[in-house]
């Protein structure tokens, strides 16, 4: 994989992949411009992005609302290998379901056990 100076790679889990595939149209397009800017350094606040240390420390939101739903990323953005995606999914309730955040816990652990 080629890498320019200053920008980092956005590593995806295969399942959040996945689920961002499935994200409707305006939902799949906000996500990904979201994941570049964080690859060219932004730091993304509220509304856009929020932490989440339930998953873990380091762990943020992205927060991304169409005509059709609500849908979240998580992203660990300070590893030295680039912007760690883990999982992504259709929100249906006010809080995040809690087999959502266990999902996103292993996946990162998932992530982060690759590089050994």
């Amino acid at each position: 994989m080629r890498q320019y100076k200053g920008v980092k790679a956005a590593i995806f889990h295969p399942g959040a992949l996945q689920a961002i595939r499935e994200f409707p149209p305006e939902a799949k397009r906000a996500t990904g411009e979201a994941i570049l800017k964080l690859q060219y350094g932004a730091i993304l606040g509220l509304p856009l992005s929020r932490p989440m240390p339930t998953v873990a420390i380091g762990v943020a939101e992205l927060r991304v609302k169409d005509r059709e739903g609500t849908y979240r990323t998580f992203y660990y953005a300070r590893h030295e290998r680039g912007i760690l995606v883990m999982h992504a999914f259709t929100k249906k309730t006010q809080a995040t379901p809690a087999r959502e955040i266990s999902l996103a816990r292993r996946r990162l652990k998932e992530l982060l056990d690759e590089e050994n």
